[in-house]
């Protein structure tokens, strides 16, 4: 299995993921070509060059602005929830705890979602590529319809409107569907800390915009104060990361390196891996919830544990225990993916009895799993096989499948498993 794997240590923006993806191998060639798409040339330079921040090779991207007089220097700081990177140097110490922003952009033109949709149907892009930018521009719409009140169309983009974030953007798709992997993956994500300038006075950082992007996927605040995620880079990862996590079982194939503008104690980079997955069997980090109740009504097991699958859990069971004094109790364990946490104690405090739950992180060792439709005198039926060491050693038809079709006949599911049993065995 090919995996795309973001090491975000140092959190993420738009630049600086063209930066990784083109060290990492994707053609610089191929990429101007394919935002010659969008019809944007007029507005717009890519320079992309090699730089080094500690001792660390890698590509930097700057999206030039053809009617700005300077370079638009992109550093991890931006305005409010936008993705406009200015930083200047000269900055006096005591002002180094505020990432301090240009206020002034009347430059730039403040295309909404729809003008954005037009720009990219209308473009020449291959659909997967439309797909992908559409969907992250999605993520940034629906984050600031939600911080200003209004619907994702209403919303006026500012920055990430602008030419260099649409590059930026639609730059991501065009590379991540240039290498064509089958799983991405991302370490929590860095979002520094302290405050940002911005026309609406001082906010902390992350930026309202980054925050609800983000919204249940794991972060860490405060390696440097300053701003490491911006929106951009947010909603990239947001839209296209197949699982967050800090545990990785791979081996490394190439390794990119995006340059930043700003200089740092830390290395100002992201790192992205292109590694391979090639195990018998697929360990995933999951949590359990768990908590032991015994003064509740029996019935109202089943409509809790409805519930408790509505809001993702991903498993409910429910033990038989004997607590002090000999009281008769049921342990209900609820296994849960990272992120989901909330949403189960809200049911599990609202809806039971228990007054506390104990959490614990578990690996969930799997083998690996393919689906296949096999037609039967009563209609087509999903089967999933699993494999040991390249050898598919169990299948067993899907439940629901034969449960719609023992309904819809009127037959005993059972003999809807004898006939999917006996087309498996001759095949």
């Amino acid at each position: 299995m090919k995996i795309l794997y973001y090491d975000c240590f140092c959190g993420i923006s738009g630049d600086m993921n063209l930066g990784a993806l083109l060290d990492l191998g994707v053609n610089q060639k191929y990429l101007r070509q394919e935002l010659s798409k969008l019809n944007l040339d007029a507005e717009y330079d890519l320079q992309i060059k090699k730089d080094i921040k500690k001792e660390i090779k890698g590509t930097r991207v700057d999206v030039i602005l053809k009617n700005e007089k300077e370079c638009h220097k992109r550093d991890h700081t931006h305005n409010h929830s936008h993705d406009h990177h200015h930083h200047h140097n000269h900055q006096k110490d005591k002002e180094q705890y505020f990432s301090t922003v240009h206020t002034e952009h009347t430059y730039h033109e403040h295309r909404n979602l729809k003008d954005i949709e037009h720009i990219i149907k209308t473009s020449g892009l291959n659909d997967r590529v439309k797909e992908l930018s559409l969907n992250m521009f999605m993520k940034v719409a629906e984050a600031e319809a939600m911080i200003h009140g209004n619907s994702p169309y209403e919303v006026h983009f500012h920055e990430v409107g602008a030419t260099d974030s649409i590059i930026d953007i639609v730059g991501a798709a065009v590379c991540l569907d240039y290498l064509k992997v089958d799983k991405i993956m991302s370490s929590s994500v860095q979002l520094g800390g302290g405050f940002v300038k911005c026309a609406h006075g001082i906010i902390p950082i992350p930026a309202p915009a980054t925050v609800e992007i983000l919204k249940g996927v794991p972060i860490k605040f405060g390696n440097v104060p300053f701003e490491t995620t911006t929106p951009t880079g947010a909603a990239i990862l947001a839209a296209n990361v197949d699982k967050f996590t800090d545990m990785v079982h791979f081996s490394i194939g190439r390794t990119g390196y995006g340059i930043g503008h700003r200089d740092m104690e830390i290395p100002n980079i992201l790192r992205v891996y292109l590694a391979n997955e090639e195990k018998n069997e697929e360990i995933e980090t999951q949590y359990i919830l768990e908590t032991n109740i015994d003064d509740m009504n029996p019935e109202l097991y089943g409509y809790i544990e409805e519930k408790l699958f509505e809001r993702g859990a991903l498993d409910v069971f429910k033990t038989p225990i004997s607590m002090k004094k000999g009281r008769s109790a049921i342990k209900l364990s609820i296994l849960i993916d990272e992120g989901r946490e909330k949403d189960i104690l809200d049911i599990v405090f609202r809806e039971t009895t228990s007054i506390g739950i104990r959490k614990y992180k578990v690996e969930k060792i799997m083998l690996q799993r393919d689906f296949v439709r096999v037609k039967t005198q009563y209609g087509d039926i999903t089967i999933k096989n699993s494999y040991y060491q390249g050898e598919k050693v169990k299948y067993k038809p899907e439940y629901e499948d034969c449960r719609k079709i023992a309904s819809e006949k009127n037959i005993p599911i059972s003999s809807v498993y004898r006939e999917v049993y006996k087309i498996i065995e001759e095949c």
